[in-house]
């Protein structure tokens, strides 16, 4: 078990590892990245039942899927840095026959991923399947999503959650990174979602609000979410982030989405984030 200070501690070394990363090949999406840091180290090093001895069918541990594949810096970050794979290989981020392709892939066989992403609107339908397989299976683990809130632009989404809620999937917790921005601006302007809460319960889902810029709330919501499964129905986090959290300017600001920053941003960046563990 670790404590709320280790947890912020692993949190602002992934930071440095996306700017970093994103930096070097000046190409990525660290926006929303910085932003889920908080959510994926909470996930992955306090929340999940997971084995970094990897192996596709996930039978007999917690299950998690990236619908937003565009962030995958914060997931190949956590990754490496829970054993899934060597920490030098972030050095390779993007570059020509990685492992650590810009949205995340299954045919380079990179340890931890199960499906690929990055299309969005996809990852709702496949952690359904993965949910209903393992009810099959008679396995009592959790399935763990990860979606945009500008992702939900996208009418599949809404079939799955339809489904989900229709066919009782009651061992899927999903999370919306409900941070309001989108590639070409903010969701309000681009496509306003109205009142997510609202939505997803009238779709027959299980609602929770909390903040994902906040790691004590991060760690208990996702504790709470956990009790709620098991009782007929599926269950969403909205979870409230900033993009670019915290690096004072980045947050925020829809034009983070997609952009590396500059040898002087960088550096500006790194000086607001702390070495905790070691850079790669």
């Amino acid at each position: 078990m670790a404590s709320t200070d280790e947890l912020k501690n692993i949190a602002s070394q992934v930071r440095r590892d996306i700017v970093r990363m994103v930096h070097a090949v000046q190409s990525g999406h660290p926006g929303g990245s910085l932003g889920c840091a908080d959510f994926f180290t909470a996930l992955y090093f306090e929340i999940m039942e997971h084995n970094p001895k990897f192996t596709m069918d996930g039978l007999g541990e917690d299950l998690f899927f990236l619908s937003n594949g565009h962030i995958s810096p914060v997931w190949y970050s956590v990754l490496a840095r829970s054993g899934y794979f060597e920490l030098s290989e972030l050095n390779t981020f993007r570059k020509i026959n990685s492992r650590l392709q810009g949205h995340p892939a299954t045919h380079e066989g990179l340890p931890g991923i199960r499906v690929a992403s990055g299309s969005l609107g996809q990852g709702m339908s496949v952690a359904i399947g993965a949910a209903l397989a393992k009810k099959l299976n008679g396995d009592s683990h959790t399935v763990y999503s990860l979606h945009g809130d500008g992702e939900l632009d996208e009418g599949q989404c809404w079939e799955a959650i339809m489904f989900a809620a229709a066919k009782g999937v009651d061992n899927l917790i999903s999370t919306v990174d409900w941070n309001g921005q989108q590639i070409d601006g903010s969701t309000k302007k681009v496509l306003d979602l109205g009142d997510l809460v609202a939505k997803f319960k009238a779709f027959g889902w299980q609602t929770m609000e909390m903040n994902g810029n906040d790691m004590a709330q991060v760690v208990n919501g996702l504790k709470q979410a956990k009790t709620m499964t098991g009782k007929g129905r599926p269950t969403v986090i909205l979870m409230k982030t900033e993009m670019g959290f915290p690096i004072d300017f980045m947050v925020g600001s829809h034009e983070w989405h997609g952009i590396a920053p500059n040898d002087e941003q960088l550096a500006r960046a790194l000086e607001q984030l702390p070495i905790t563990l070691g850079d790669y």
